[in-house]
Protein backbone atom coordinates (compact mmCIF):
# COMPACT_ATOMS: atom_id res chain seq x y z
CA UNK A 1 0.00 0.00 0.00
CA UNK A 2 1.06 3.83 -0.37
CA UNK A 3 -0.24 6.99 0.16
CA UNK A 4 -3.10 5.87 2.06
CA UNK A 5 -4.59 8.67 3.83
CA UNK A 6 -8.67 8.05 5.69
CA UNK A 7 -9.98 8.80 8.70
CA UNK A 8 -12.48 6.75 10.51
CA UNK A 9 -15.21 8.67 12.60
CA UNK A 10 -17.44 6.70 15.52
CA UNK A 11 -20.34 4.74 13.99
CA UNK A 12 -19.22 4.79 10.61
CA UNK A 13 -19.72 1.47 8.96
CA UNK A 14 -17.39 1.24 6.02
CA UNK A 15 -17.20 -1.40 3.26
CA UNK A 16 -13.47 -1.98 1.94
CA UNK A 17 -14.10 -3.52 -1.84
CA UNK A 18 -11.82 -3.95 -4.72
CA UNK A 19 -9.84 -6.70 -6.90
CA UNK A 20 -7.28 -9.34 -5.36
CA UNK A 21 -4.08 -8.07 -4.19
CA UNK A 22 -4.66 -4.66 -3.63
CA UNK A 23 -3.94 -4.59 0.05
CA UNK A 24 -7.67 -4.69 1.56
CA UNK A 25 -6.62 -7.18 4.09
CA UNK A 26 -3.21 -5.66 4.87
CA UNK A 27 -5.37 -2.34 5.30
CA UNK A 28 -7.30 -3.62 8.19
CA UNK A 29 -3.88 -6.21 9.56
CA UNK A 30 -2.13 -2.77 10.03
CA UNK A 31 -4.59 -0.98 11.76
CA UNK A 32 -4.46 -3.19 14.70
CA UNK A 33 -0.85 -3.93 13.71
CA UNK A 34 -1.23 -7.60 12.78
CA UNK A 35 1.13 -6.04 10.43
CA UNK A 36 3.68 -3.44 10.85
CA UNK A 37 3.31 -0.45 8.19
CA UNK A 38 7.08 0.69 6.88
CA UNK A 39 5.80 4.48 6.92
CA UNK A 40 3.13 6.29 8.32
CA UNK A 41 0.97 6.37 11.61
CA UNK A 42 -2.28 5.16 12.84
CA UNK A 43 -3.87 6.83 14.88
CA UNK A 44 -6.47 5.27 17.28
CA UNK A 45 -8.31 7.49 19.84
CA UNK A 46 -5.46 9.96 19.83
CA UNK A 47 -3.04 7.86 20.49
CA UNK A 48 -0.41 7.18 17.82
CA UNK A 49 -0.53 3.00 17.50
CA UNK A 50 2.49 2.65 15.36
CA UNK A 51 4.41 3.90 18.32
CA UNK A 52 7.32 1.73 19.16
CA UNK A 53 6.17 2.63 22.86
CA UNK A 54 2.32 1.72 21.96
CA UNK A 55 0.85 -1.37 24.42
CA UNK A 56 -0.95 -2.78 21.91
CA UNK A 57 -2.10 -5.94 24.08
CA UNK A 58 -4.30 -3.01 25.79
CA UNK A 59 -5.31 -1.14 21.89
CA UNK A 60 -6.42 -4.61 20.86
CA UNK A 61 -8.75 -5.17 23.35
CA UNK A 62 -10.74 -2.11 21.76
CA UNK A 63 -10.48 -3.44 18.55
CA UNK A 64 -11.87 -6.47 17.66
CA UNK A 65 -11.49 -8.57 14.40
CA UNK A 66 -13.24 -11.33 12.66
CA UNK A 67 -11.28 -13.53 10.19
CA UNK A 68 -12.18 -15.31 7.19
CA UNK A 69 -11.09 -18.47 8.71
CA UNK A 70 -13.22 -18.33 12.11
CA UNK A 71 -10.01 -19.02 14.65
CA UNK A 72 -12.13 -20.27 17.28
CA UNK A 73 -9.95 -22.74 19.83
CA UNK A 74 -11.07 -26.60 18.71
CA UNK A 75 -10.62 -27.82 21.97
CA UNK A 76 -12.92 -25.29 23.91
CA UNK A 77 -16.65 -25.58 23.66
CA UNK A 78 -18.79 -22.61 22.51
CA UNK A 79 -19.17 -21.19 25.20
CA UNK A 80 -15.75 -21.07 26.21
CA UNK A 81 -14.63 -19.71 23.12
CA UNK A 82 -16.51 -16.72 23.58
CA UNK A 83 -15.58 -16.13 27.27
CA UNK A 84 -11.44 -16.96 27.09
CA UNK A 85 -10.77 -13.36 26.68
CA UNK A 86 -12.82 -11.69 28.88
CA UNK A 87 -11.70 -13.83 31.43
CA UNK A 88 -8.14 -13.51 30.64
CA UNK A 89 -7.97 -9.88 29.08
CA UNK A 90 -10.41 -8.24 30.84
CA UNK A 91 -10.07 -10.03 34.33
CA UNK A 92 -13.67 -11.12 34.02
CA UNK A 93 -15.16 -13.41 36.49
CA UNK A 94 -16.15 -16.88 35.17
CA UNK A 95 -19.57 -16.35 36.04
CA UNK A 96 -19.88 -12.75 34.82
CA UNK A 97 -18.45 -14.04 31.32
CA UNK A 98 -20.96 -17.42 30.96
CA UNK A 99 -23.64 -14.71 31.41
CA UNK A 100 -22.57 -12.41 28.76
CA UNK A 101 -21.18 -14.68 27.06
CA UNK A 102 -24.46 -16.34 26.78
CA UNK A 103 -26.76 -13.22 25.70
CA UNK A 104 -23.92 -13.07 22.88
CA UNK A 105 -24.59 -16.55 21.34
CA UNK A 106 -28.68 -15.56 21.95
CA UNK A 107 -27.63 -12.38 19.80
CA UNK A 108 -25.89 -14.06 17.22
CA UNK A 109 -29.13 -17.09 17.17
CA UNK A 110 -26.46 -20.14 18.81
CA UNK A 111 -27.02 -19.94 22.54
CA UNK A 112 -28.47 -24.01 21.62
CA UNK A 113 -24.97 -24.79 20.50
CA UNK A 114 -23.27 -23.50 23.51
CA UNK A 115 -21.70 -26.73 24.86
CA UNK A 116 -21.22 -27.73 21.45
CA UNK A 117 -17.56 -28.08 20.07
CA UNK A 118 -16.15 -26.02 17.19
CA UNK A 119 -16.25 -29.07 15.14
CA UNK A 120 -20.03 -29.67 15.30
CA UNK A 121 -20.63 -26.59 13.79
CA UNK A 122 -21.37 -24.99 10.47
CA UNK A 123 -19.80 -22.54 8.94
CA UNK A 124 -21.54 -20.45 9.44
CA UNK A 125 -22.30 -20.61 12.69
CA UNK A 126 -18.67 -20.51 13.49
CA UNK A 127 -18.34 -17.13 12.08
CA UNK A 128 -21.44 -16.58 14.51
CA UNK A 129 -19.68 -17.74 17.18
CA UNK A 130 -16.18 -15.92 16.14
CA UNK A 131 -18.69 -12.15 16.00
CA UNK A 132 -19.92 -12.88 19.40
CA UNK A 133 -16.15 -13.33 20.72
CA UNK A 134 -14.76 -10.64 19.46
CA UNK A 135 -17.89 -8.34 20.95
CA UNK A 136 -17.93 -10.23 23.58
CA UNK A 137 -14.34 -7.70 24.52
CA UNK A 138 -16.89 -4.88 23.92
CA UNK A 139 -14.68 -2.90 21.40
CA UNK A 140 -15.10 0.21 19.71
CA UNK A 141 -14.70 -0.78 16.39
CA UNK A 142 -14.79 -4.04 14.76
CA UNK A 143 -12.72 -5.29 11.52
CA UNK A 144 -13.92 -8.04 9.51
CA UNK A 145 -11.58 -9.47 6.71
CA UNK A 146 -14.02 -10.92 4.09
CA UNK A 147 -15.99 -13.00 6.98
CA UNK A 148 -18.02 -14.78 4.42
CA UNK A 149 -15.18 -16.07 1.80
CA UNK A 150 -15.11 -19.13 3.47
CA UNK A 151 -18.59 -19.86 3.39
CA UNK A 152 -20.50 -21.90 1.59
CA UNK A 153 -22.92 -19.71 -0.33
CA UNK A 154 -26.31 -20.89 1.73
CA UNK A 155 -24.55 -19.77 4.80
CA UNK A 156 -23.36 -16.36 3.52
CA UNK A 157 -26.84 -14.71 4.42
CA UNK A 158 -26.90 -15.87 8.45
CA UNK A 159 -23.92 -13.83 8.98
CA UNK A 160 -24.08 -10.91 6.99
CA UNK A 161 -27.45 -10.49 8.71
CA UNK A 162 -25.52 -10.38 12.23
CA UNK A 163 -22.96 -7.69 10.82
CA UNK A 164 -26.32 -5.36 9.46
CA UNK A 165 -27.80 -6.12 12.79
CA UNK A 166 -24.66 -4.87 14.55
CA UNK A 167 -24.31 -1.77 11.75
CA UNK A 168 -27.39 -0.45 13.00
CA UNK A 169 -26.99 -0.56 16.44
CA UNK A 170 -24.80 1.78 15.83
CA UNK A 171 -21.15 -0.04 16.10
CA UNK A 172 -18.11 1.39 14.23
CA UNK A 173 -16.84 -1.14 11.56
CA UNK A 174 -15.01 -1.91 8.44
CA UNK A 175 -15.32 -4.79 6.65
CA UNK A 176 -13.35 -6.12 3.46
CA UNK A 177 -16.03 -7.88 1.28
CA UNK A 178 -16.72 -9.06 -2.23
CA UNK A 179 -20.72 -9.20 -0.89
CA UNK A 180 -21.43 -5.82 -3.35
CA UNK A 181 -24.87 -5.49 -2.51
CA UNK A 182 -24.33 -5.87 1.36
CA UNK A 183 -21.83 -3.63 1.10
CA UNK A 184 -24.52 -1.15 -1.01
CA UNK A 185 -26.96 -1.79 1.65
CA UNK A 186 -24.92 -1.70 5.16
CA UNK A 187 -22.47 0.49 4.69
CA UNK A 188 -22.31 4.83 5.33
CA UNK A 189 -18.96 4.51 3.34
CA UNK A 190 -17.23 2.76 0.49
CA UNK A 191 -13.65 2.47 -0.49
CA UNK A 192 -12.80 1.07 -3.30
CA UNK A 193 -8.83 -0.08 -3.28
CA UNK A 194 -6.69 -0.36 -6.18
CA UNK A 195 -2.92 0.54 -7.71
CA UNK A 196 -2.10 0.08 -3.75
CA UNK A 197 -4.35 2.49 -2.23
CA UNK A 198 -7.51 3.85 -2.13
CA UNK A 199 -8.80 4.54 -5.42
CA UNK A 200 -12.12 5.97 -4.83
CA UNK A 201 -14.46 6.96 -1.92
CA UNK A 202 -17.27 7.79 -1.33
CA UNK A 203 -21.04 6.67 -0.26
CA UNK A 204 -22.77 3.80 -1.38
CA UNK A 205 -24.55 5.61 -3.84
CA UNK A 206 -21.67 7.63 -5.36
CA UNK A 207 -19.30 4.26 -5.68
CA UNK A 208 -22.39 1.90 -6.96
CA UNK A 209 -24.19 4.33 -9.44
CA UNK A 210 -22.18 6.92 -9.95
CA UNK A 211 -18.21 5.95 -9.34
CA UNK A 212 -15.95 8.77 -10.62
CA UNK A 213 -12.99 6.56 -11.93
CA UNK A 214 -13.03 4.18 -14.72
CA UNK A 215 -11.18 1.46 -12.82
CA UNK A 216 -14.25 1.77 -10.02
CA UNK A 217 -16.60 1.60 -12.73
CA UNK A 218 -15.25 -1.86 -14.61
CA UNK A 219 -14.60 -3.47 -10.97
CA UNK A 220 -18.53 -2.69 -9.63
CA UNK A 221 -20.19 -3.54 -12.91
CA UNK A 222 -17.54 -6.28 -13.59
CA UNK A 223 -17.51 -5.39 -16.85
CA UNK A 224 -14.78 -7.05 -19.41
CA UNK A 225 -13.76 -5.01 -22.60
CA UNK A 226 -12.40 -5.66 -25.88
CA UNK A 227 -11.73 -2.81 -28.50
CA UNK A 228 -11.01 -3.02 -31.83
CA UNK A 229 -10.37 -0.05 -34.17
CA UNK A 230 -10.59 -0.05 -38.23
CA UNK A 231 -8.43 2.55 -39.42
CA UNK A 232 -9.21 1.94 -43.00
CA UNK A 233 -11.36 -0.26 -45.63
CA UNK A 234 -8.77 -2.94 -45.69
CA UNK A 235 -9.14 -4.10 -42.18
CA UNK A 236 -8.62 -7.89 -41.12
CA UNK A 237 -12.22 -9.16 -40.62
CA UNK A 238 -11.41 -12.24 -39.93
CA UNK A 239 -8.99 -11.51 -37.11
CA UNK A 240 -11.44 -8.59 -36.26
CA UNK A 241 -14.09 -11.22 -35.80
CA UNK A 242 -11.91 -13.96 -34.24
CA UNK A 243 -11.08 -11.61 -31.42
CA UNK A 244 -14.74 -11.19 -30.86
CA UNK A 245 -15.02 -14.55 -31.02
CA UNK A 246 -12.16 -15.49 -28.45
CA UNK A 247 -13.29 -12.91 -26.19
CA UNK A 248 -17.04 -14.28 -25.88
CA UNK A 249 -14.99 -17.63 -24.84
CA UNK A 250 -12.77 -16.38 -22.45
CA UNK A 251 -15.97 -14.50 -20.51
CA UNK A 252 -17.91 -17.82 -21.45
CA UNK A 253 -21.04 -15.76 -22.68
CA UNK A 254 -23.68 -17.94 -24.23
CA UNK A 255 -23.65 -19.32 -27.84
CA UNK A 256 -26.42 -17.53 -28.45
CA UNK A 257 -25.25 -13.78 -27.11
CA UNK A 258 -21.97 -14.49 -29.17
CA UNK A 259 -23.36 -15.01 -32.52
CA UNK A 260 -25.75 -12.80 -31.74
CA UNK A 261 -23.01 -10.04 -31.49
CA UNK A 262 -20.95 -11.39 -34.34
CA UNK A 263 -23.65 -11.12 -37.08
CA UNK A 264 -24.44 -7.61 -35.52
CA UNK A 265 -20.97 -6.66 -35.95
CA UNK A 266 -20.46 -7.89 -39.49
CA UNK A 267 -24.23 -6.18 -40.63
CA UNK A 268 -22.99 -3.09 -38.88
CA UNK A 269 -19.21 -2.79 -39.47
CA UNK A 270 -18.65 -4.75 -42.98
CA UNK A 271 -21.66 -4.39 -44.58
CA UNK A 272 -21.98 -0.56 -43.65
CA UNK A 273 -19.66 1.28 -42.01
CA UNK A 274 -16.54 0.11 -44.23
CA UNK A 275 -18.18 0.34 -47.49
CA UNK A 276 -19.41 3.78 -46.87
CA UNK A 277 -16.05 4.76 -44.94
CA UNK A 278 -14.40 6.68 -47.22
CA UNK A 279 -17.63 8.68 -48.64
CA UNK A 280 -18.13 10.07 -45.59
CA UNK A 281 -14.54 10.07 -44.04
CA UNK A 282 -16.16 7.89 -41.06
CA UNK A 283 -12.13 6.49 -40.36
CA UNK A 284 -10.67 6.00 -37.50
CA UNK A 285 -13.85 3.65 -36.79
CA UNK A 286 -13.51 2.43 -32.98
CA UNK A 287 -15.80 -0.83 -31.68
CA UNK A 288 -15.86 -1.47 -28.02
CA UNK A 289 -17.23 -4.46 -26.49
CA UNK A 290 -17.96 -4.72 -22.88
CA UNK A 291 -19.65 -7.25 -20.79
CA UNK A 292 -20.74 -7.51 -17.37
CA UNK A 293 -20.84 -11.06 -15.83
CA UNK A 294 -23.18 -8.84 -12.73
CA UNK A 295 -26.15 -8.81 -15.14
CA UNK A 296 -24.66 -10.87 -18.31
CA UNK A 297 -25.23 -7.78 -20.64
CA UNK A 298 -23.15 -6.89 -23.51
CA UNK A 299 -22.76 -3.53 -25.14
CA UNK A 300 -20.96 -2.86 -28.21
CA UNK A 301 -20.49 0.54 -28.31
CA UNK A 302 -19.10 2.33 -31.66
CA UNK A 303 -17.43 5.72 -32.33
CA UNK A 304 -16.43 6.92 -36.05
CA UNK A 305 -16.00 10.39 -37.35
CA UNK A 306 -17.00 12.27 -40.38
CA UNK A 307 -20.21 13.28 -41.52
CA UNK A 308 -23.30 12.27 -39.83
CA UNK A 309 -23.86 9.00 -40.82
CA UNK A 310 -26.84 6.48 -39.17
CA UNK A 311 -26.59 2.63 -40.36
CA UNK A 312 -30.07 2.74 -39.33
CA UNK A 313 -31.64 5.32 -41.39
CA UNK A 314 -28.71 5.90 -43.95
CA UNK A 315 -27.61 2.43 -44.38
CA UNK A 316 -28.79 -1.24 -45.55
CA UNK A 317 -32.15 -1.55 -44.28
CA UNK A 318 -31.96 -5.57 -44.53
CA UNK A 319 -28.75 -5.34 -42.35
CA UNK A 320 -31.09 -2.53 -40.27
CA UNK A 321 -33.11 -4.86 -39.67
CA UNK A 322 -31.29 -8.02 -39.41
CA UNK A 323 -29.46 -6.10 -36.60
CA UNK A 324 -32.98 -4.71 -34.47
CA UNK A 325 -34.12 -8.59 -34.23
CA UNK A 326 -31.02 -9.50 -32.18
CA UNK A 327 -30.38 -6.32 -29.53
CA UNK A 328 -32.04 -5.00 -26.95
CA UNK A 329 -32.09 -1.63 -28.32
CA UNK A 330 -29.93 0.82 -30.26
CA UNK A 331 -29.21 4.42 -29.56
CA UNK A 332 -27.58 7.05 -32.19
CA UNK A 333 -25.78 10.43 -31.69
CA UNK A 334 -24.21 13.21 -33.63
CA UNK A 335 -22.47 15.58 -31.65
CA UNK A 336 -18.69 17.24 -32.18
CA UNK A 337 -18.40 15.57 -35.65
CA UNK A 338 -18.32 12.22 -33.66
CA UNK A 339 -20.77 9.58 -35.11
CA UNK A 340 -22.32 7.55 -31.92
CA UNK A 341 -23.96 4.40 -32.28
CA UNK A 342 -24.50 1.88 -28.70
CA UNK A 343 -26.20 -1.57 -29.26
CA UNK A 344 -27.38 -3.06 -26.40
CA UNK A 345 -27.87 -6.94 -26.78
CA UNK A 346 -31.16 -9.31 -24.72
Amino acid sequence: MKDLNAEINKGDVISIIGPSGTGKSTLLRCLNQLEKPTSGKVIFEGEEITDPKCKMNLVRRKMGMVFQSFNLFSNLTIIENVMISPVQLLGKSRNDAYEEGMKLLKRVGLAEKALNLPSELSGGQKQRVAIARAIAMNPEVLLFDEPTSALDPTMVGEVLQVIKKLAGEGMTMMIVTHEMKFARDVSNRVFYMDEGGIYEEGTPDQIFNNPRKEKTRLFIKRLKQLNIQIENGEYDFIEATAKLETFCHDNMISSKLSRNVRLAFEEIVSQNLVPNGDAFDLYPVNILTEYSDADDSLVMDITYAGEKYDPFSDGDELSASIVKKLTNSVEYDYSDKTNRLKIIFK
